[in-house]
């Protein structure tokens, strides 16, 4: 059974929240937030977009790239943690509205690694379900406005999607393995329901993500026998810079190895991840490269493959 990467996609809105408009609402500098998490500007969707907007756009994007057309697809894969309550969730509406009457859409509600798990799921059921999409789209500016601004998290997160297309059909990158992982210990260290504002305990949640990052990715590495100085680009869950640098000081490698555009887009939770690839595969097809990701859950979990 064999299952392979064939491109990305993304999206991201055009009203671009610096941190001198952040630092204002959470009575911080600019400097500070910066100095804090690595990044100097995220992208916020209006008000009347929802999740499923941004899903479709990168959807889209991501089909135009290819050459595709949305009805080849066998299966949609839609995560995200920042979804309104209720059912159905988003992916039936990002299946209508790509045309399609009957094909199986899948909703993930996963903050932060659903990215991730939606890849590994769609690369097991390709060979029966043929071209699968998986999304990741996430409105977090929602999320963090149902209260007041928490310093400590209103300055992390922007909006976004991403997606990519997974199929059994050969493609230019082949997924190699994936290890996946959850512990539900830790569930309350990083949760949201929309009855509270977001609860973090930021501690809790760097030192597990800090570790079970590379340690995820040594356990993918060490199956398929491949160094970590041997894989090209390592494109993670754009958490913050932070935990970026540490990962890879963890890994031995140099930190430029780990792509990063937190900076620019913040932490699209579920999104992050997707976006990242979809701007690196625009200039970048060689491999072998590593995903991996960590969330709410807490779930975690790495992917490896290689350019053909």
């Amino acid at each position: 059974m064999r299952a392979f990467l064939h491109g990305f996609g993304m999206h991201v809105p055009e009203r671009v929240v610096t941190n001198a408009e952040m630092a204002a609402r959470v009575e911080r500098t600019a400097d500070w937030i910066e100095g804090a998490c690595g990044i100097r500007e995220r992208r916020w969707a209006p008000a009347e977009t929802s999740v499923a907007d941004l899903a479709i756009a990168a959807a889209r994007d991501c089909l135009a790239r290819l050459g595709v057309g949305a009805s080849s697809l066998g299966l949609i894969i839609v995560a995200s943690g920042s979804a309104r309550p209720g059912f159905p969730g988003p992916a039936s509406e990002v299946a209508v509205r790509l045309g399609l009457e009957s094909t199986p859409a899948i909703d993930v509600p996963m903050a932060s690694a659903g990215g991730l798990f939606g890849m590994a799921m769609a690369a097991e059921m390709a060979t029966h379900f043929g071209d699968v999409l998986v999304i990741g789209a996430e409105k977090m500016s929602a999320v963090i406005e149902t209260g007041a601004l928490d310093p400590n998290t209103a300055i992390l997160f922007g909006d976004g999607a991403g997606a990519v297309l997974v199929s059994a059909r050969p493609g230019p990158w082949e997924v190699l393995d994936a290890v996946l992982h959850s512990d539900g210990q830790y569930r309350d260290s990083l949760a949201f329901d929309w009855s509270a504002p977001l609860r973090m305990n930021g501690l809790s949640v760097i030192l597990q993500a800090a570790r079970k990052l590379p340690s995820s990715i040594e356990e993918v590495l060490t199956r398929q026998k491949v160094a970590a100085a041997d894989v090209s680009v390592f494109l993670l869950h754009q958490a913050n810079q932070n935990l970026l640098v540490r990962v890879a000081k963890s890994l031995g490698i140099p930190v430029e190895r780990v792509y990063s555009n937190v900076a620019r887009y913040g932490n699209t939770s579920s999104a992050s991840m997707l976006i990242a690839a979809a701007e690196w595969s625009q200039a970048n097809a060689a491999g072998p490269v590593v995903f991996s990701a960590f969330g709410a859950g807490f779930h975690w979990g790495a992917l490896l493959a290689r350019g053909v």
